[in-house]
């Protein structure tokens, strides 16, 4: 993704801002292209950090990219960075250096059934992930996608939720809000008890978690309580970085750099670092 043409891996390269979609009242999808016609190179579950002059940068997941026409983030307002993005226009430019992280594993997930389970904003990273499984449908099997979020507002990619992703092939999407509202005949209840009423089968099965920390809590005993096992159950740390490439330190749980070894991590992985995560 880096399209400076200086050596400094710091300095990032420019895109425009050339679409915003309002995913929900808090979300926005912003689709970026690199100014220069650079391509990028980002596989599924990398991220970028992406800075606003004078404002200060931020690392997200790049929820997709579009062949070599444009990356898309989509960004939760939740501080003064986030406020200030959501607050820009088409046309603005931006600076965006990366792609750090080590990405989900596309290769290793071949020939496996996949189950994607998400909470809020957490469908980002796991999107990218989901439609490069589309992307490459005859190298992966049935594909289930579980995602919920607090209300029927806060969802978001609803047009791929609800039109798109349910024709694809051998593919089945559950939704869910957390809380009975007006207008929706959908699912009521937290993904964890939907996850176990839905009972998905472990075999030949890799699940893909990304979500609030409380909701991956329980998502992970319930699909231990179902039969997966550790090597089967994926999820990715991404809040946990900081600068990108290991420098400053922050990202560290016992020996492992986030920035560096991660984000992206199978639970018997995680169970070997000190429980900080």
């Amino acid at each position: 993704m880096h399209n400076c043409s200086c050596e400094n891996p710091l300095v990032p390269g420019i895109v425009e801002v050339v679409k915003i979609i309002d995913e929900t009242p808090d979300i926005k999808n912003f689709y970026v292209r690199s100014e220069n016609g650079v391509p990028f190179n980002v596989m599924p579950g990398q991220l970028a950090m992406v800075s606003l002059v004078p404002v200060g940068e931020g690392m997200f997941s790049v929820s997709w990219q579009e062949e070599n026409d444009h990356l898309e983030f989509a960004i939760k307002r939740t501080g003064l960075m986030t406020d200030e993005l959501h607050k820009i226009e088409v046309g603005q430019k931006l600076g965006v250096r990366g792609p750090y992280g080590n990405g989900f594993p596309v290769e290793e997930c071949k020939g496996k059934n996949m189950l994607f389970i998400a909470g809020g904003i957490g469908l980002a990273p796991l999107r990218s992930f989901i439609k490069y499984c589309f992307k490459h449908r005859e190298d992966y099997g049935k594909i289930t996608i579980l995602y919920g979020s607090r209300s029927a507002a806060d969802l978001c990619f609803k047009d791929e939720l609800f039109e798109k992703w349910p024709q694809e092939k051998d593919t089945e999407v559950y939704v869910t809000i957390d809380n009975p509202e007006e207008g929706w005949d959908g699912h009521v209840g937290f993904v964890p008890a939907y996850l176990e009423e839905l009972n998905p089968s472990p075999e030949g099965t890799i699940a893909v978690i990304c979500g609030p920390p409380i909701m991956i809590k329980f998502a992970l005993q319930s699909l231990e309580k179902m039969g997966y096992n550790d090597e089967q159950v994926i999820t990715t740390l991404e809040m946990r970085m900081k600068c990108g490439i290991g420098k400053c330190g922050r990202c560290n749980i016992g020996s492992e750099y986030i920035c560096l070894d991660g984000p992206v991590f199978n639970l018997a992985q995680l169970k070997q670092l000190p429980p900080e995560w």
